[in-house]
Formats: C-alpha cells, structure tokens, sequence
C-alpha cells in the first residue's frame, strides 16, 4: 500500500491511501464479466445458427440417406429379371451334375409374376452339321417370340452361322453321343436341362439333323400348346425286341410288366422335362442293365414317364418315320422322293388321338431326309407345308 500527500488549494493538504493494484483489482470483475458475456452471446448466437443448420442440412442429409437405400418399385423388376432372363450366352462351364440340378428347380405356384410368353424349344440333337437349316429359317420367321433353338453336335462339326441365323450362336456344351448307348440319352437331358434354364420355354421337341417340318409355324405351334398331353411314344412290345430287352436286375424299381418301348423323338411339357432331368432312380438302372443289343434311348424315358406320369402322355409320338424297307435304320428320302404325291402319302391315311377325339392330323414333323434334299424343299415349301 502507498500513501500519497495531495496538495489542494489555500494550503491544505489531504492524505490518499491507496494504490493502483486496488483500482485494477476493482476494475477486473468487470472487465471479466464483460468477457463472459460476450462469450455466453456468441454462444448463444453459435447455438441457434447450428440448430438452424441442423434442421435444414441435417434432415435433408436424413432423407437423402433413407432415398439412396430405397429400391423403387420399377428397380426391383430388375432383380426378378436376373432369373427369368434366358442366358445370353448358351455355352457355360457347368458339369453335367451341377447343369441337371440347376434346371430341376421348377416354380410351385402356377400364376408368374410377370408377362410370360410360352415358347416351343426346338432341339437339334445332331451327329454334324444342320444341313436343312435354311428350311427351318423359313419357319420360324416372324415367330421370335414363340420359339427358342438348342443344338447338341459334336465340336469338330459345329457349324458356323451367321448372326442373322436363328441358329447363331444356338450350340450348347455337347459331348459325344453313342447310338443305343446311354450317352445318346445323356445328350438328351443335356438339351432338356440348358431349354429349361429358359422360364419361358413351355414345351420341349427332340430333332435331329435330318428332320424336317410338315405344317408352318402357326399350326405346329397350335397342335402342341392346345393338346393335353406330350407326344412321347410309349408301349408294350411283347416281342424279342421290347420285353426281350429286359434285364431281371432292373428290379424292383423296374419290372417287365412296366417296360416300355418308343420313339426317340418326343415332345414334352415342362413338368415332364423336369422330371427327366431330376430323375436319379432309374437312370443307374438303365445305364448299367440297357446296353446293345438293349437301346436305352428307346426305352428309358418311355419307361420312366409311363411309370411316373402315365396320364400325361399321348403315347406316341408326332415325328414320322418310314419303316417299311425293314432294317435297323428307318428310310432316307432324297431329291428324288420330294413331290407332292410324296408329301400326300406322308400326311394322309393317318388316324390318332388328339385330346377328347380322334385326328387324322398325327405328325407335326419327318425323317429322314437327305442334304441333297434341301433345294427341292425349298421349292416346294410354299404350296404343300404352307411356308
């Protein structure tokens, strides 16, 4: 503490006690008051501009958060499309095992979510190339959406088309195929199952290289989507060469009063492709009891389909076939059978069942024609097959 003498007016004097410390120590309450509460004002301003920023960005961020994770009504079409799209590209590196379970999963309820136009497979079961294939453009022109085409042939004869073809790129991944062997049938299910990875293929028809259409898209489309049954030949044929090809080991799950004996050419529903392709059963049966001189492809889907889905077949098939020069090959026309009396004696004089009645129209499809053939065909196609 100092003290100080303050001289005044007239003499008089007047003692100070004090100091400056004291002033200051008085003047600082304020001073730090003041600062708080500028600082508590800028506080308060800081908070309402942040609320005022969170109700505005903050929100938006939300929402904008919530709409990037939404998935649209139309956008989740696109997920259902990744399954009932057919593949682009038809070759893959599927194992036969894992192909055949792939095209067993079949949809439980009846109605499709989506717009499903049912389509025929038509599969080209071939030892070569397709040497008719011009004639079969002619039919399936202007019927894209009805349609779909497989063929199995062996790689060293796969033909080239061109991408215009209805056959481009049309080949699956084939393997060789044994007449009267097993192999012949594992051909078959290998067309069966990569036609099934289509949703929308309905009905399956077996072709060969040599097989040739007798009506036009239209009919032929008609014929088989309206019929109640598939066309698969099967019967009993108490002869050496039907019940006499029976082997007593394809027991129990085979007995002879259940064999059967048909055509390899068929046509079938999607039920009853799936069940061919699934069909673990009696495949090991007939590939280990059914060799030459027992021919497994006249007798393992006949057999295995009229044990499990009797009703279902129209037990006969819808390819024609003349068998009347005998041998173990049915005949071979070429450029000098094709006429219309040929055709006539073909398509007439038939009498089959159809649904609740009876038809005189029995075959959808021919064999066996040569590749000279082709350009006569050709010819003749407008005026007598319509096309």
């Amino acid at each position: 503490m100092q003290t100080r003498v303050v001289q005044l007016e007239e003499g008089k004097e007047i003692v100070v006690t004090g100091s400056r410390t004291g002033l200051n120590k008085a003047a600082f309450p304020f001073k730090l008051l003041l600062l708080l509460g500028f600082f508590l004002a800028f506080t308060v301003v800081l908070f309402f501009i942040s609320v005022s920023t969170n109700k505005y960005y903050g929100i938006n961020s939300v929402v904008t958060s919530v709409t990037s994770s939404f998935v649209p009504c139309h956008e989740k079409r696109n997920d259902l499309d990744k399954l009932i799209k057919p593949p682009l590209v038809l070759m893959h590196n599927m194992s036969d095992e894992e192909l055949l379970w792939r095209a067993s999963f079949m949809p439980q309820r009846k109605e499709y979510p989506f717009n499903r136009v049912p389509k025929i497979a038509f599969m080209f079961l071939t030892m070569g190339p397709l040497p008719l294939a011009p004639l079969w453009e002619r039919l399936f022109k202007g019927h894209e959406k009805h349609y779909s085409v497989y063929i199995h042939s062996p790689v060293s004869s796969s033909a080239k088309f061109p991408a215009s073809s209805v056959f481009y790129r049309r080949h699956i991944p084939s393997q060789v195929a044994e007449w009267g062997r097993m192999t012949m049938c594992d051909a078959e299910r290998r067309l069966l199952a990569n036609a099934l990875l289509d949703i929308s293929n309905e009905w399956f028809v077996l072709l060969s290289e040599s097989c040739i259409p007798l009506f036009n898209f239209t009919t032929i489309y008609t014929y088989i989507t309206k019929s109640k049954h598939s066309f698969m030949g099967s019967f009993d044929d108490p002869s050496p060469y039907g019940r006499g090809r029976y082997h007593g080991n394809m027991a129990p799950e085979v007995s002879i009063d259940q064999w059967r004996k048909g055509s390899q050419w068929f046509e079938v529903n999607r039920e009853l492709a799936v069940s061919i392709v699934k069909d673990t059963l009696y495949y090991p049966k007939f590939k280990e009891f059914c060799q030459p001189a027992c021919y497994v492809d006249e007798h393992y889907f006949p057999t295995m389909l009229t044990i499990e889905k009797p009703a279902a077949l129209a037990n006969r098939s819808v390819t024609w076939v003349d068998w009347s020069r005998g041998g173990a090959h049915p005949a071979t026309f070429g450029p000098q059978d094709i006429s219309e009396e040929f055709f006539a004696w073909v398509l007439k004089g038939h009498n089959c069942t159809y649904n609740d009645g009876y038809t005189s129209m029995c075959y959808l499809f021919a064999r066996k024609f040569s590749p000279s053939a082709l350009e006569p065909l050709i010819q003749i196609a407008p005026k007598i097959l319509s096309f």
